[in-house]
């Protein structure tokens, strides 16, 4: 029997996890998760760990009602934001394959995430319209990128490092993978990549894809400095997807709304 060792909520795009106990679960995955993202200042593209490494050592703290953001980061005077749900609406753009519009969040955030990067940036929200797809499978999403959940497990965590060890490279922890979920309990690692239609808790999800990884996986997470070659190297070795690149973790949608909690039992079919 698996359950669920972990859950995340990533309240900003590309910035640090917070863990949580229970989740409430909307279609477009965990309620207020990545709901918010820093773009870039001249251009409203989006940034992520794979531009900005950076991103990783700022710590978001969004209230449970979505009213105030407080962002915090080593060595620099934490910020509390009120969060303007609606106002000045700036264009963003997504891996150049969506363009919609995201409410600003004001100069002293701007200036506060610039000083942390050291890259001009602007912190926006969805917008009360947002409407955001792939397709109906993929499900509805806010700033992901295509799915709103992502899962992995511990047994494939446990595989994957024993491969690094043998390299005689450092292992990696899951925070490098930034799920949403987090399994454990299958013996077999890559369980995972099996599993199609399955609940957790109250919550009705199907399989979309393989999570193919890039090289935000090569970010130490603490530091916001880049670590590679590991995991992408050992990785190639036996996860190639026949669509290129190499997967670890699968992309969830959202069947049914409900609830999840830590430690409920992963329930296939």
């Amino acid at each position: 029997m698996a359950t669920v060792s972990n859950l995340l909520l990533y309240p900003v795009k590309g910035c640090a996890g917070a863990p949580l106990t229970r989740a409430r679960v909307l279609p477009t995955g965990v309620a207020h998760d990545r709901t918010f993202m820093f773009v870039r200042a001249q251009d409203g593209v989006f940034r992520s760990q794979r531009s900005t490494p950076k991103l990783s050592v700022i710590h978001p703290d969004l209230a449970a009602d979505g009213g105030k953001l407080t962002l915090s980061a080593p060595d620099t005077q934490s910020l509390a934001l009120d969060v303007a749900t609606d106002g000045r609406r700036l264009p963003v753009s997504v891996h150049g394959v969506w363009d919609g519009e995201g409410i600003d969040q004001g100069d002293e955030a701007a200036e506060w995430a610039s000083t942390v990067t050291g890259e001009p940036l602007r912190l926006v929200r969805v917008s009360p319209d947002h409407a955001r797809s792939v397709d109906e499978w993929h499900g509805t999403i806010t700033f992901t990128d295509s799915t709103p959940l992502h899962l992995t497990s511990l047994s494939s965590l446990d595989d994957l490092n024993a491969r690094i060890l043998e390299k005689g490279a450092d292992p990696v922890p899951m925070a490098r993978f930034r799920p949403n979920i987090v399994a454990t309990g299958w013996e077999t690692p890559y369980t995972e990549d099996g599993i199609r239609d399955f609940s957790i808790g109250t919550t009705r999800l199907h399989w979309v894809k393989p999570d193919v990884r890039c090289q935000v996986t090569m970010v130490d997470q603490p530091t916001g400095e880049r670590a590679g070659p590991e995991p992408l190297r050992t990785l190639a070795d036996y996860r190639r997807e026949p669509e290129g690149g190499v997967s670890f973790g699968i992309k969830v949608a959202v069947t049914s709304p409900g609830e999840i909690e830590v430690g409920d039992e992963i329930r296939l079919g």
